[in-house]
């Protein structure tokens, strides 16, 4: 049986959110050995457990890692971070870009430390350049980034994507500049530092509105509601059913025809409208009423069936509640049922990132705020136990 490809890296994840836990998350379900080290209180994410549901996004980040509790304000906690860095292989952090250099536990002073050490730093909009130290949550990045620009209709005002993707865009992107980084350490022998901008992360995905933007000269683009952001493709778009909605796409000819015999509708291949991609942009309200007469006749999950027998790309529009107990989702144990020790009976994710030879790994719960204190500055680190409950006393821990 083989191992997980990261067994045997340590990692200590200062990640606080989305960002910096997720791109922890992914390496403790490759096989890393990351430890959590949260200020006394909790981090951010953890504090919101109290409003409502908001415990399960922490849940969902933080599985299989271990947790301890470590205050950067004093200089004894300054010194055990050190003493950490020396066995571990990468520290992960998402801070202000500076805030661990006020600290005296920056880059520069942790590499003196530790050469091998990969330092791994998320920022909304990186370690340089004149917006740096702009504050920055999913939502702003969402608005400077011009994705807010570029969702919702023309008729109303700009909206946020629905999730917030420019802090997993820039975890799954931290993730892959690390592990680069781990990769070049094991023919060099030298670690260094990597960063990952959110705005930066997010850009590439603006292409199809980039696209239409460039075609017009430089004009801003209206938002495209549920067509095609660069207005590309026809069909491309959200069509109601009798019990819901239906999204349906077809990117070239051969789709478009199967679509038309889904429909029983041959007779209007030869139609100049819909003669090709072209006319059928041009013409894409009759596009939409041709295909919205025929999908209003039927509920989702049949005409998803009758359409898919046809190979029309199409999903019906589901509810979260479809997507927590997706059968697939759970045959493939990207998503598993967890009685968790805090949270009772949950599903969460596992990695997306599957490597063949080994199995998913199972999902250990994210635990209490500092529940591997012992085990990690005691066993791990060597600290004495009577110096562990002084640590405990003077609130460094």
């Amino acid at each position: 049986m083989r191992q997980h490809p990261l067994t045997g890296v340590t990692v200590i994840d200062l990640g606080q959110i989305y960002n910096g836990p997720y791109c922890g998350f992914m390496l403790a379900m490759a096989g890393a050995n990351v430890i959590k080290v949260e200020p006394p209180g909790g981090e951010h994410l953890r504090r919101r457990g109290v409003v409502g549901g908001a415990a399960l996004p922490f849940a969902m980040l933080n599985s299989n890692k271990r947790f301890v509790t470590l205050n950067l304000k004093t200089e004894r906690g300054r010194q055990i971070l050190k003493d950490m860095v020396r066995k571990a292989d990468v520290l992960l952090e998402n801070f202000s870009p500076g805030a661990m250099d006020r600290l005296g536990v920056g880059y520069e002073a942790l590499r003196q430390e530790n050469p091998r050490l990969i330092y791994a730093q998320g920022s909304g909009f990186g370690r340089s350049g004149p917006n740096r130290d702009y504050p920055a949550m999913d939502l702003t990045v969402q608005a400077i980034a011009g994705i807010m620009s570029v969702t919702g209709f023309p008729d109303r005002p700009p909206v946020k994507a629905g999730v917030a993707l420019c802090d997993f865009f820039g975890g799954v992107h931290l993730y892959a500049a690390l592990v680069t980084a781990l990769f070049e350490r094991e023919r060099t022998g030298q670690g260094r530092l990597v960063e990952v901008s959110m705005q930066e992360a997010v850009y590439a995905s603006l292409g199809s509105n980039l696209g239409l933007w460039y075609g017009s000269g430089g004009k801003a683009p209206p938002r495209t509601g549920n067509f095609h952001g660069g207005l590309a493709e026809a069909p491309y778009n959200v069509y109601p059913t009798r019990d819901g909605y239906i999204a349906v796409i077809c990117v070239g000819e051969n789709q478009w025809h199967a679509l038309l015999k889904a429909m029983d509708r041959m007779d209007l291949k030869d139609d100049p409208r819909f003669a090709n991609l072209k006319a059928r942009v041009t013409h894409i309200a009759d596009v939409d009423a041709t295909v919205s007469e025929f999908t209003q006749r039927f509920d989702k999950e049949p005409l998803f069936q009758l359409l898919i027998k046809h190979r029309v790309p199409c999903a019906p529009v589901r509810d979260l509640t479809d997507v927590v107990n997706d059968p697939h989702m759970h045959e493939r144990r990207a998503l598993e049922w967890i009685e968790h020790p805090l949270l009772g009976r949950v599903v969460l994710p596992n990695s997306p990132l599957r490597f063949e030879g080994v199995e998913p790994p199972a999902i250990r719960p994210s635990g209490e705020l500092g529940c591997d204190n012992a085990a990690i500055y005691g066993d791990w680190l060597g600290i004495p136990e009577a110096e562990i409950e002084k640590l405990v006393r003077e609130q460094v821990i």
